[in-house]
């Protein structure tokens, strides 16, 4: 039986600009609207604007809240202040990642999860298990109720200034304000998937449509462009940014990712911990690396990675970049092959073109973020 996919409020605009709509974790989504390559460069250039809707939103409420947020998540949450938010995981006791997801302090006892749409159910199941008995902490999955829209690019602060109440030059990166965006009240976070100057802007489901408009209205001067599926992906592979489902799993633990920074062992006990101290100590067998082709093909999920006769391990996400005119890809290989320099090539319909493991990321942002 064919479960209905869900839609964001925003559906009947993306219908309206004429997007191709896919299947996207349970979600009609759009992929694009006109090419991928003009939606990533729009970004690139100036702006673009993403419905982000189908990200879920958890609240962890309570005077135990930074207590269990401790336990449930890698990082380190009491670093956090009001108004700033921290890049963080959930793992299972064997250290593999249960979701790569944004912690938002809003206050001492209350903070909002932005966790990845296909595990919005999982992670609000696994928060509730993982809820120590007698603490005085609640969780609750809000995310029916709320809209998101991403506005990335060096323009994006220009068009969000013009419609919003707050000073968004106050606002440093992975930091957030509540304020009016068009009378409406939202929460602004200098924050995205793309590398680029940018933010996502939650509000209540029913304002999205009056929020989208007004942004592409205040967009028009600067050339925005409404951006799908297809150029988020390709952004946020030139910046080596995980994709949870591809890159990272239940499969790989963060020191595999290469996303040991995330992990602050020094915090306390944490889901998690013990099995990744163990593996830390031992040492990592594979790792996920960089690459671009040296001879012609371009990469895609699960493609075989060799070196020589040797397979050394798969392709986890690959594209042909619209910002360096070259095949990029990134994937898991054996440690002892994963230096940069080291030459591989790449199973692409029984044919083997040779490729490179670079430093990442694969393109350098022109303008930087406030921080």
């Amino acid at each position: 039986m064919n479960t209905k996919l869900k839609r964001t409020p925003l559906y009947e605009i993306h219908k309206k600009l004429g997007a191709k709509i896919v299947d996207f974790a349970g979600w009609e989504m759009p992929v694009q609207y006109s090419t991928i390559m003009n939606e990533h460069r729009a970004v690139r250039s100036s702006a673009g604007i993403f419905d982000v809707s189908h990200m879920g939103e958890i609240e962890v409420r309570g005077r135990d809240a930074l207590k269990a947020l401790q336990l449930l998540t890698v990082n380190d949450v009491s670093r956090l202040k009001d108004n700033e938010c921290q890049y963080s995981m959930m793992c299972n006791p064997d250290g593999w990642i249960v979701d790569d997801i944004l912690i938002y302090r809003l206050s001492e006892e209350k903070f909002m999860l932005c966790v990845n749409a296909s595990n919005t159910e999982k992670d609000y199941q696994w928060i509730l298990k993982n809820l120590t008995a007698g603490w005085a902490v609640e969780a609750e999955n809000i995310s029916d109720t709320i809209g998101q829209i991403s506005l990335q690019g060096k323009n994006a602060e220009a068009i969000l200034q013009k419609v919003s109440d707050a000073d968004l030059s106050l606002i440093k990166y992975y930091c957030f304000r509540r304020c009016n965006v068009d009378g409406v009240d939202a929460i602004v976070s200098r924050t995205g998937y793309t590398g680029e100057d940018g933010f996502e802007v939650y509000v209540k489901n029913e304002y999205a449509v009056k929020i989208w408009d007004r942004l592409m209205e205040s967009g028009k001067e600067y050339g925005i462009k409404p951006v799908g599926l297809g150029a988020r992906d390709t952004l946020r592979l030139e910046m080596k940014y995980p994709l949870y489902g591809n890159d990272i799993s239940e499969k790989n633990t963060p020191l595999e990712a290469g996303l040991e920074w995330v992990v602050k062992f020094n915090k306390g006990d944490f889901i998690g911990k013990k099995s990744l101290q163990e593996q830390k100590k031992r040492g990592v067998r594979r790792k996920l690396i960089g690459f671009e082709m040296i001879e012609r093909g371009i990469p895609r999920p699960h493609y075989a990675i060799f070196k020589g006769s040797r397979r050394i391990g798969d392709v986890t996400s690959g594209t042909m970049s619209p910002s360096l005119n070259k095949a990029i890809g990134i994937g898991y290989v054996q440690a002892d092959m994963s230096n940069i320099g080291e030459e591989i090539e790449i199973d692409i319909r029984a044919s083997y073109p040779k490729a490179r493991i670079v430093k990442t990321p694969f393109y350098k942002v022109q303008v930087q973020v406030k921080v």
